[in-house]
């Protein structure tokens, strides 16, 4: 099922599995790539990953020196992918015109002792929309917690090839051939360099990045259109990190072509493992973050 939010020129299509934003726009002009038909989203498209983003090494990862085994997700890698929510189809538990608040209990299961209660919330803005996630922690023991999600991003109908990025991070992940990473973040090289904006096309990425800045408006990352109209990502400070992907291969009803998801996320890959960026909950303990996109216009 999916919803649909309306507020002015704003409109947004919510999936209620894996709370995925669908599609978003303004003016009528995308924002971000719109999902059609059913079926699982392409590349994972527009879905919330908790309650940890991205990946765990070889899905496991030591609670008080006691081994966990997660449900492995990835066979190809031997990993656990996207957390545990990738599937689950959200409780609609409130809903006007321009708002939908979607909720999913985390269970204990394979891996993942805890028991919590999460929740995703879409406002439209005037130029775009604000998510806000929230979690609480239902166990009688300190759990740790870490959220991320997965657009797509667009500007209007320009060719993606042709847009350019610009990620506001000094440092990235370096990874092992199962994409997991290797030691801590590392300055950002001449082929993660992302400070200076770089042409869609001519990256090659599936990388995770740390150290970012938050700017005017808590904004971290923007893509621009030739026209000077752009897509802009904002990130509260929590929100410590974003990982780029470049795909040559996304379909559309046009055939395959470029795409780039930017994916804000409160810790980077593996963080089970690491500990950087977990967020360690109390028993009843709740949590509250937020994220955004929004648009500006073309130039003159």
């Amino acid at each position: 099922m999916h919803i649909t939010l309306q507020r002015g020129s704003v409109r947004a299509e919510i999936d209620t599995v894996a709370a995925a934003l669908r599609s978003l726009s303004v003016g009528g002009e995308a924002l971000t790539e719109p999902r059609t038909g059913a079926g699982l989203p392409p590349f994972c498209n527009g879905i919330v990953l908790a309650p940890w983003p991205n990946r765990v090494a070889h899905a496991r990862w030591s609670l008080d020196g006691a081994e966990q085994q997660l449900d492995i997700t990835e066979p190809a890698r031997g990993g656990a992918l996207h957390g545990l929510l990738e599937f689950t189809d959200y409780q609609v538990i409130a809903q006007q015109d321009d708002l939908a608040e979607l909720a999913a209990a985390i269970a204990p299961q394979h891996g993942w002792p805890f028991a919590m209660d999460t929740a995703v919330r879409y406002r439209l803005d005037d130029d775009g929309v604000t998510v806000t996630h929230t979690v609480q922690n239902r166990s009688d023991r300190r759990a740790p917690w870490a959220v991320g999600t997965h657009p797509f991003l667009r500007v209007g109908g320009h060719d993606v090839a042709e847009l350019t990025l610009r990620v506001a991070a000094d440092r990235f992940f370096p990874v092992d051939h199962a994409l997991n990473p290797t030691g801590p973040a590392i300055p950002v090289d001449d082929d993660t360099d992302l400070r200076t904006p770089r042409r869609v096309g001519e990256l090659r990425l599936d990388t995770a990045y740390g150290a970012v800045t938050h700017g005017i408006g808590h904004e971290t990352a923007r893509l621009t259109a030739p026209d000077g109209a752009t897509t802009t990502l904002w990130q509260e400070p929590a929100w410590g990190y974003v990982q780029v992907f470049t795909t040559p291969e996304f379909p559309r009803s046009e055939g395959l072509g470029t795409a780039v998801a930017v994916e804000p996320m409160t810790a980077p890959p593996d963080a089970l493992n690491s500990g950087e960026g977990l967020i360690w909950l109390e028993p009843d303990e709740r949590w509250e973050g937020s994220w955004g996109l929004r648009r500006t216009p073309p130039v003159g």
